[in-house]
């Protein structure tokens, strides 16, 4: 029997904009942003309350960063969430926010859904921590934490991890087995295995490109925010993620 997940029913019918932390807003937050942009127009053209997003990064933009990610000459200097989001609020109207710091940290806020965009496993260990602590006692619907959505790669692969924060309620179903957990990237992967020696800036584009691929980051947030428009707009999903091997044009995804 096929296994499904059913999508926790307040991101369905939410009283207000689905509040979104986008951590790090580097080469995949940046195209991961864009798409969130445009989730957003296609949930409020369908009636939904749509999405409340808030970049998290205190990195500035650098010539490194010039042609990989999505960034002018005139930006450099600047930081990077306040430059996008900024830029996202003046072409589609919106009130999204930058918080210019660390993810977490005492100012930062649990979002109904977590995206992070991070190049080290000690930042992936410590929003996972922040998460699952701020779920146990919490009323507010505008800090309830949902779902975490992990973007990770190397050079030319990479994969993307949605989990749950708690269990799901699941509707009983006939026609599918239903799974009410899906293993966050923390609990997915052993993290503690994670090569790092090539995380950390680049002092230029072409030491960046050796790092990561030209186009690992724009394909691997596509595919990924694919799984999240579906987990919103279709009420379920069959999969929970996803390998992308770019050297190889293949797609895996991560069945439940």
């Amino acid at each position: 029997m096929k296994k499904v997940h059913y999508t926790h029913n307040y991101l369905l019918a939410p009283y207000h904009p689905l509040t979104v932390n986008v951590i790090g807003a580097g080469g995949t937050g940046c195209q991961v942003l864009t798409a969130l942009a445009r989730i957003n127009c296609a949930l409020q053209g369908l009636g939904h309350q749509g999405l409340d997003v808030t970049a998290y990064d205190d990195d500035i933009v650098t010539r490194a960063n010039l042609g990989r990610q999505l960034f002018t000459p005139l930006e450099v200097g600047a930081n990077k969430a306040e430059v996008l989001i900024t830029r996202i609020n003046r072409f589609f109207g919106f009130d999204w926010s930058a918080n210019p710091s660390r993810y977490p940290s005492e100012d930062t806020h649990v979002a109904n859904i977590t995206i992070s965009c991070v190049d080290n496993v000690k930042a992936r260990v410590d929003i996972g921590k922040s998460l699952r602590k701020a779920g146990k006692n919490n009323c507010d619907d505008r800090r309830q934490a949902y779902y975490w959505l992990d973007f990770g790669n190397t050079t030319d692969t990479g994969q993307v991890v949605l989990g749950t924060i708690g269990a799901v309620i699941q509707p009983k179903s006939k026609k599918a087995e239903t799974v009410s957990k899906l293993p966050c990237v923390d609990k997915l992967f052993d993290l503690s295995k994670v090569d790092e020696r090539d995380s950390g800036p680049s002092c230029s584009l072409a030491e960046a490109l050796r790092k990561q691929d030209l186009f690992i980051n724009s394909t691997l947030s596509q595919l990924g925010c694919n799984l999240l428009w579906k987990l919103i707009s279709q009420g379920m999903i069959d999969c929970n993620g996803l390998y992308l091997n770019l050297k190889t044009m293949k797609v895996n995804p991560i069945n439940l």
